[in-house]
């Protein structure tokens, strides 16, 4: 008897690791909400606010290791606060962003871990500034219409479903003038759904 669960669980051992060594394909959406923050140098401060995205994700890989290509539309705010006057002003941005993740996945049995990292590279579609009073044009942001960030995360898979954090650290400086350079750096939670 003890045998045979031996058996059974090396065939079980056996199908996990085959199924992290074939090559696999999957496609799915997610969606969920990100919290901005504007890295500015010295002049002003910069408050979180809490902004969307939703989009497509693919998945490619084998032996445990994937390249996870996305797309989305992102809502993205943050408050710039002048040190000096204590003038506010709402800064919102609507992009298209594409991340492109190489990562790791650990699991069986439909539940798995992932790890993941890689460039973003960001579209930007709309941006919208609402000052609180009256200002000079220092505090009005001539922004420009790309920007570039490295994004680190984790996730967890539950048969179709998937949990995911990320950190997304700003590479480029989006001002052209008005502001300091200024980066923009997010928080970023979701859910997905794997449709493939």
């Amino acid at each position: 008897m003890k045998s045979i669960f031996v058996a059974v669980a090396l065939v079980f051992t056996g199908f996990c690791a085959s199924a992290q060594v074939l090559p696999s394909f999957q496609l799915g959406v997610k969606a969920g909400a990100n919290f901005s923050k504007f890295d500015p140098e010295n002049t002003f401060s910069s408050e979180n606010r809490t902004g969307f995205y939703g989009g497509l994700w693919a998945r490619l890989g084998a032996a445990g290791v994937y390249f996870q290509p996305e797309l989305y539309v992102s809502g993205k705010k943050t408050n710039l606060i002048s040190d000096a006057t204590g003038q506010v002003n709402q800064v919102r941005f609507t992009s298209l962003d594409v991340p492109l993740l190489i990562g790791t996945k650990f699991g069986a049995a439909g539940i798995g871990l992932r790890l993941n990292t890689g460039p973003m590279f960001s579209l930007i579609l709309d941006e919208n500034q609402s000052l609180g009073q009256a200002t000079g044009n220092v505090f009005q942001g001539n922004f420009k219409d790309q920007a570039f960030a490295w994004q680190f995360g984790a996730g967890l898979d539950i048969k179709k479903f998937s949990v995911d954090a990320r950190y997304e650290l700003g590479l480029s400086k989006l001002n052209k003038d008005g502001y300091p350079p200024t980066k923009l750096n997010l928080f970023t939670i979701g859910v997905g759904y794997r449709i493939l």
